[in-house]
This record gives structure tokens, C-alpha cells and sequence, in this order.
């Protein structure tokens, strides 16, 4: 795009374009007003020509007169024209001087500078105010890009640093136990690959790179608690299952993936013991209805905000849980659901665990 931009052949001004087409209408109208004149002086009656001396001019004298004057005002007229439409065309278009100049400083690399156009609502300011609002939201993904790149390079790199580790102190000490050489480098490859995995479908969401079909979200819910009853037996946890057919539209496998991200983590977020898991599906008007809910600690509203934060781990998260994930699961599930151009909300129990509820739109019918 730049190197067509720069092959363009340079070309008049916007301010000289309106100030020429200015001082074109105001010469037209001076040229109309002029020849209407003249062609009066032209067809009235001489008798209509008189002074008060009783002397009654010759038309053809008339006419005469009037072409020099005529060429007189039709300069005046352009000088007035160019000038004056220099100057209005260069008060109307400074917003867009403004606009232009904050578009080379964006695209310098810094989206912190803002436009704040002054002034009652038009369409210039209309721009202007659109123009900040794309650069807030643009301000804001990149550094959230950046802090998740950083984040991302960090969780990655723990897994190897381990690995490297454990791979020196096995090479500088040959009778070391293999057998618990292989069984932790097993582990800290299995959340290197996890992690990895979880990248990869966040970005495939990001990206909204799949074919929408008919997806039953009770159906799904059932497939996730199947797939997670061992874990939850493991914590001792119960899972109930509950809700009507809710149909929606989107990808399975996404789809599939939020579920299982949330029951998931509504399992190992959960009390020591006998701790309880409840899953529903609804239907509403225009939307169906995914709700999970779990006991667990009390939690404070500042950290439920963060819960969808990638690689945010909320009271009892940690590393070395065998089941912490990489904490990407609730934000995978947050862009899913935005892919889908649904809603998420989060809010913690009175009684301590979260209640998340997700909406998606209903396929029409």
C-alpha cells in the first residue's frame, strides 16, 4: 500500500480544489448577473432612459460603457473568490489537517496520540471522535497482545528450563535414577504440550476460522461430564447435569472446548472434599443458556474480573497442581464465546465458588 501510495503522481490540493471551485461559482454568478444586465440595456425602449434633464442617453452609448465596467467586476470578482475561498476552504479543512497528522503519527507506531477535535458535533468532529476511538481500541489490543506474548514466552520457557535442567544434573551424574528422570520429564513435556495446545486453539478462535453448524449445547454438556467424571471422582466432587435441548449455532469443537474448560475448572477449583459442580442448560427468548456453577472459596470481585486474563490463576491455582492447566482456560472460553457473539458472566457465590453463564445467540429459524 505505501509503495503504491508513493508511485502516485502528485495532484492539486483539497484546499486549492475548493477554493478554485469557489471562486468558479462566484464568477458564474457575477457572469449571469452581468449578462442579465446587458441584455436588458439591450431590449428595453429608449424612452425608459431618461434623466432628469430630459436628455435621453443612446442605448448603443450604454453599452459601451457597460462592457469595461462589466470586465472591471469580473476581476474584482475572481480576486475576491480565490482569496476568500482560500480562506474558507483552509478554516474548514484544518479538522482534517488535524486528522491527517494524527494518521502519520499512528502509523509511526504510536497509538497514544488522540485527536479531541473541539467544537459542536459535525461531520469532521464525527470522524474525529471515531478516528480516538479506533486508536483507544487498537492502543489497547496491542498492548494486551504484548502483555500475552510476554506472558506466553514465560510460561513456555519454564517447562524447558526444567527439562534442561534435569538434563545436566542426569549428565553430570550417570548413576542417577532414570526411571524418575523419564517420569518428570514426561510431566513438564505433557504441560509444555498442553500449554501449546491451548495457544493454538485460542489463536484458531482469535481468527474465527471455522464453518457454523447446528451444535446442541446438552448435548455437549454431557460429553464434557462424561469426559471429566474420573477427575472429579479423583477430588471427590459430584457433577450434576441438568437443563433442556438448547440449540445453537457455531463450531462443535469450540464449543465442546468451552464446556470442557468450564466444568474443568469448576472441578479443580472446587473445595478439598465433597465438593459439588452444577451444570444446566436454558432456553430464553432469541438465546440459549449454558450455566455452571461450583462450590469452592470465597472469592473477591477484583479477582473474578481477572479470572479471564490469560495466564491469570485465581486462590489456590498453582503450578504444581497436577491439574492447574496452564491458565488459559477461562480465556479460551471468553473468546470462544465472543467469536460467537455471545455473552459471558462471571460472579462469585456468596457462599464461596463462582456461577459463570454464558449466552449465545438462538439459530434462526
Amino acid at each position: 500500500m505505501g509503495e503504491e501510495t508513493a508511485g502516485r503522481a502528485p495532484g492539486l490540493s483539497v484546499r486549492l480544489k475548493l477554493t478554485l471551485s469557489y471562486a468558479g461559482f462566484l464568477m458564474l454568478a457575477g457572469a449571469m448577473l452581468i449578462t442579465a444586465g446587458w441584455v436588458f440595456l439591450r431590449v428595453m425602449p429608449d424612452d425608459t432612459v431618461r434623466n432628469t434633464t430630459g436628455f435621453v442617453p443612446n442605448r448603443f452609448i450604454l453599452l459601451r460603457s457597460f462592457l469595461p465596467a462589466t470586465g472591471t467586476v469580473l476581476v474584482f470578482l475572481l480576486v475576491f473568490g480565490l482569496v476568500g475561498g482560500w480562506i474558507l476552504a483552509g478554516r474548514m479543512l484544518a479538522p482534517l489537517t488535524r486528522i491527517t497528522d494524527a494518521t502519520r503519527v499512528a502509523a509511526n507506531g504510536s497509538l497514544s496520540h488522540r485527536i479531541r477535535l473541539e467544537g459542536r458535533k459535525d461531520e469532521l468532529r464525527e470522524l474525529a471522535d471515531a478516528f480516538d476511538a479506533m486508536l483507544a481500541r487498537l492502543e489497547a489490543h496491542v498492548a494486551e497482545q504484548q502483555r500475552f506474548a510476554a506472558n506466553a514466552s514465560h510460561e513456555l520457557r519454564t517447562p524447558l528450563a526444567i527439562s534442561q535442567s534435569l538434563l545436566d544434573v542426569a549428565r553430570k551424574d550417570p548413576a542417577h535414577d532414570h526411571g524418575e528422570l523419564v517420569e518428570r520429564l514426561h510431566a513438564v513435556n505433557s504441560r509444555a504440550i498442553d500449554l501449546t495446545e491451548a495457544l493454538l486453539v485460542l489463536s484458531r478462535a482469535d481468527r474465527r476460522s471455522f464453518a457454523r453448524e447446528p451444535v446442541d449445547l446438552s448435548l455437549l454438556v454431557e460429553e464434557a461430564a462424561e469426559t471429566l467424571l474420573p477427575l472429579a471422582e479423583r477430588r471427590g466432587v459430584t457433577v450434576e447435569t441438568s437443563g433442556e435441548v438448547a440449540p445453537a449455532s457455531g463450531s462443535q469443537a469450540l464449543l465442546l472446548q468451552m464446556t470442557t474448560n468450564l466444568v474443568h475448572n469448576a472441578i479443580v477449583h472446587n473445595l478439598p472434599r465433597q465438593g459439588t459442580v452444577r451444570v444446566g442448560t436454558g432456553v430464553r427468548p432469541g438465546t440459549v443458556v449454558l450455566t455452571v456453577e461450583n462450590s469452592g472459596e470465597r472469592l473477591s470481585p477484583r479477582l473474578v474480573s481477572t479470572l479471564t486474563e490469560p495466564f491469570q490463576r485465581g486462590t489456590g491455582r498453582t503450578r504444581d497442581d497436577d491439574h492447574a492447566g496452564v491458565g488459559l482456560g477461562l480465556a479460551i472460553v471468553k473468546s470462544i464465546v465472543q467469536v460467537h457473539d455471545g455473552s459471558l458472566a462471571i460472579v462469585a457465590r456468596p457462599e464461596g465458588g463462582l456461577r459463570i453463564v454464558v449466552e449465545l445467540p438462538a439459530p434462526l429459524r
